[in-house]
């Protein structure tokens, strides 16, 4: 296709001129392509992953993690609560997606209150979630 419109081009157009037809083409076509892989590009999710480690070290399976938005942030976090268990392997994920999603494009950062309940043991920690990153935080429940 492309090599019977060149011929077709070739053919109606004068000597001089088939050089930048040829030139005008190729450009056309790479600026195609080189448009078609950044707009289709998918957006990386926002994630917050909590882990959960015991005063020994050790990953906690089954810690309840409470997410909520600080609203005395600057600049201020909209209202945001969202609760998780921590899976086997000690960890818990959020998807800050649903924040980001109803704060608006302007938003692209938000800092969040982080607390852990596990039996009768309550630890606390603080982050700052960014749009379509993740972010790790480590919280250590006490004796």
């Amino acid at each position: 296709m492309i090599a019977r419109s060149i011929y077709i081009l070739e053919k109606n157009c004068k000597f001089g001129n088939i050089l930048d037809m040829r030139k005008l083409y190729f450009l056309s076509i790479i600026s195609i392509v080189v448009f078609s892989f950044v707009a289709c590009r998918p957006k990386d999710p926002a994630l917050l992953k909590v882990f959960v480690r015991s005063s020994t070290n050790q990953l906690i399976n089954g810690a309840k993690v409470i997410v909520i938005g600080d609203q005395q942030s600057n600049p201020p976090t909209m209202e945001f609560v969202d609760t998780s268990y921590t899976n086997s392997s000690g960890f818990s994920v959020v998807d800050m997606d649903q924040y980001f999603d109803k704060s608006g494009d302007a938003n692209t950062t938000g800092y969040f209150d982080i607390i852990v309940k596990y039996n009768n043991k309550i630890a606390s920690g603080y982050t700052r979630c960014r749009i379509h990153t993740t972010s790790v935080e480590t919280i250590y429940l006490p004796n």
